[in-house]
């Protein structure tokens, strides 16, 4: 117990959790999105199912720290560029991102979303709850593996990347529900997030590909873009007020 009196594994404790959250909003905002497409009723669950799935997915991946370092190594030649497991899994995730965010906007710009507020506890319901855990399993794995690969490389201590990695899984439960009750009643807001998805995607395959594009620009434009799509809010909110004056 003598690393709790130790400053710099604090310090190493509190960076690496902060970033385990910034890089846990992707996932959240998914988690978020893929909800709101369940009853009413079944979306905290939906939601604490998923972030438990990712609880277990990093602790998983952080126990495998030997398979981890495996993963970078060459598996298969593809014109001249050589790919490993872990290029194939950030291929296959950013176009799974790629086609649920096209998917989930052609739906709101083409009308076709059904309101699952009003499904009854009916076998659809059921499937749809399975089908909704099943796709954040998957996208789970492709998210812990970024952030594992991101704890290892910043802490040296297991117990450290154990701690952040569950202190950062807890935050995100805290602001499951507000994230998503807020993207569910402002749908410019949904879109904003597809649209990070996307990019997400897009910054995935890219990655995959060799390409690497810091995830710091992505969320500088998603937070430029957030905070114009805030001054909306803001001005509408005023003019529905002035209206029911």
């Amino acid at each position: 117990m003598e690393w709790l009196a130790d400053p710099q594994l604090w310090l190493s404790f509190l960076t690496l959790t902060a970033l385990e959250i910034v890089l846990g909003v992707d996932n959240l905002i998914f988690i978020a999105i893929l909800s709101d497409r369940l009853p009413l009723a079944q979306r905290a669950r939906a939601r604490r199912f998923g972030l438990a799935l990712a609880l277990v997915s990093r602790l998983m991946l952080l126990s495998m720290l030997f398979v981890i370092s495996r993963l970078t190594a060459p598996l298969v030649t593809v014109l001249g560029h050589a790919f490993s497991w872990r290029d194939l899994i950030l291929l296959g995730g950013g176009l799974f991102l790629l086609y649920k965010a096209t998917h989930e906007i052609h739906e709101m710009t083409a009308g076709e979303q059904t309101d699952p507020a009003s499904a009854g506890a009916s076998g659809l319901a059921t499937v749809s709850f399975v089908g909704v855990i099943a796709q954040i399993a998957v996208v789970d794995i492709v998210f812990s593996l970024d952030s594992v690969i991101t704890a290892v490389g910043m802490a040296d201590n297991l117990n450290v990347m154990v701690a952040a990695v569950i202190a950062a899984v807890l935050v995100m439960l805290i602001a499951a529900t507000p994230l998503a009750n807020f993207v569910s009643r402002h749908p410019t807001v949904k879109m904003l997030a597809l649209a990070f998805l996307f990019m997400v995607g897009l910054a995935l395959i890219a990655d995959g590909w060799g390409l690497h594009i810091p995830k710091g620009y992505l969320y500088a434009a998603m937070a430029f873009s957030a905070a114009v799509e805030s001054l909306n809010l803001i001005v509408g909110k005023k003019r529905r007020a002035i209206a029911d004056h």
